[in-house]
Order: structure tokens, then sequence, then C-alpha cells
């Protein structure tokens, strides 16, 4: 079944792309730039989430672990 169809896949690609795009900004700021446009604007905006959610999408990530993890067959 792909992700778009299960919602729990669709959260877990979500957060897993915050995560992500956060982390390659801290890195590299200059490849996920807010004047490119396209899908590298879009990444741009999902580490910009990741930047001033954090404490969300934290949670978010824990969440999600914690159901793979324990309450998922």
């Amino acid at each position: 079944m792909s992700a778009l169809f299960n919602f729990q896949s669709l959260l877990c690609v979500l957060l897993l792309l915050i995560c992500t795009c956060a982390y390659i900004r801290s890195l590299w700021p200059t490849l996920l730039d807010n004047r490119k446009s396209g899908l590298l604007g879009t990444f741009w905006k999902l580490a910009r989430i990741g930047e001033r959610l954090s404490p969300f999408v934290a949670l978010g990530c824990v969440a999600m672990a914690v159901h793979t993890l324990f309450l998922s067959a």
C-alpha cells in the first residue's frame, strides 16, 4: 500500500521530510534558500517548519516512534 493512501505512513513520511530538511539546512544553508522555487522551495518551507516548530515536531516524532514500535502489529 502506498504512503499516500495510508494516513499513518503519510504522517511518518511528512515528519521524516521535515526533520531531514531541517538537518540539511543546518549543514548547508545555501542549498535550501527561500528564493528558490519548485521542489527546493518546498524543501525550504519544510526546513522552516522544522526550525520554528521544533518542539512540536519532536513530540510528533516521539509519538510516531512509540506507535510504530509498540502499538502497530
